[in-house]
């Protein structure tokens, strides 16, 4: 199983996405320049100017036509997928109603609602503001888009809002950061439907099943977890030899894949081996590891697979992204 080399950033991963449709591929980086690739082979097919920071998140539309993405320069654009033309940018400013209005807030994650009609953002603590989830109207026509705020929550939050997933039927939004709690909000009040306290240390990634009925957890205190999406009830733990920076669900098999490593201040330290920088896929029910994939000179830091289950790619802090087409070796895997 060769992978495919990715070299279209400079600095570090930060996330990956497929389309729908999984024939296109988006990569975040420090970089400011979020990239769009072909997912077979790996051609690169351009890039999205426009941001002046970090861009942490990103996500598509159903229609492939629309990219959203959320950058440490305190924005969130909207883009033309096909031309690379920015259509619209929201300023990541507290709404009217919250005392600190004159601060802007780096965007973090950014997520879709089932629909496309509704995105949530998350914003970073910045100078005294607490961290904050905001809800704003996709517009079918373009020219309609606005940046109203439609809500707005996050009373409770301690730090940093890592990621921010919509739950089924868009009735509750999935959050997880620094504090290590996982909260389901409801959507309609704001308020904290459910927490769930299950791990010990910062959360750097939720990822949702195909179905939406359970996601996956992946965190700093070296485990991965499995939770019910209605219910926040922990199902599964994955324990890792290293801390988890992101873990995915295979859409067709029942495997979890983790992938994270050493702490990027010390990799030059230690040796690539050393620093645990492969990627571990593990079966969901039994909790076993099964297999483990190299190749990154630093932690991974972003996965993603494709929704026909049969690759994934891994980003890394060395600035690769990888494309793993699965062989048939691994479909025998039971």
């Amino acid at each position: 199983m060769r992978p495919i080399l990715l070299k279209g950033h400079e600095r570090p991963l930060t996330f990956i996405k497929y389309n729908r449709d999984g024939d296109l591929l988006f990569t975040c980086a420090k970089d400011h320049h979020p990239t769009l690739w072909y997912a077979d082979d790996g051609e690169r097919v351009g890039t999205y100017v426009g941001h002046n920071g970090a861009v942490w998140t990103c996500d598509v539309t159903h229609d492939s036509r629309t990219l959203v993405t959320g950058s440490a320069d305190t924005t969130c654009k909207m883009w033309d997928v096909e031309t690379g033309t920015c259509y619209f940018t929201h300023q990541a400013r507290s709404i009217h109603w919250f005392p600190y209005d004159h601060f802007d807030q780096p965007a973090r994650a950014v997520a879709l609602a089932q629909g496309d009609e509704k995105m949530c953002i998350s914003t970073d603590p910045f100078m005294g503001v607490p961290a904050r989830v905001h809800i704003v109207n996709v517009a079918a026509n373009r020219e309609e888009q606005t940046n109203e705020i439609v809500a707005s929550f996050g009373d409770g939050v301690e730090g940093r809002i890592n990621r921010a997933l919509w739950g089924p039927l868009n009735e509750t939004i999935l959050t997880g950061g620094e504090d290590g709690v996982i909260r389901a909000w409801d959507v309609e009040t704001g308020k904290i439907k459910l927490e769930a306290r299950d791990h010990k240390k910062q959360i750097q990634h939720l990822c949702l099943s195909e179905d939406k009925t359970h996601f996956v957890s992946a965190s700093l205190d070296k485990t991965a977890k499995l939770f019910d999406s209605e219910t926040l009830e922990c199902l599964k733990t994955y324990v890792a030899d290293r801390p988890v920076n992101a873990a995915i669900i295979s859409p067709i098999l029942d495997h979890i894949v983790l992938g994270g490593g050493q702490d990027a201040m010390a990799v030059t330290t230690t040796s690539s081996k050393a620093g645990k920088f492969d990627s571990k896929i593990y079966f969901k029910v039994y909790e076993e590891e099964i297999g483990s994939i190299r190749g990154h000179f630093g932690p991974v830091n972003a996965l993603a697979f494709n929704p026909d289950g049969r690759s994934f790619t891994t980003g890394g802090e060395d600035g690769y992204s990888r494309v793993h087409h699965l062989d048939n070796d691994y479909f025998r895997i039971r």
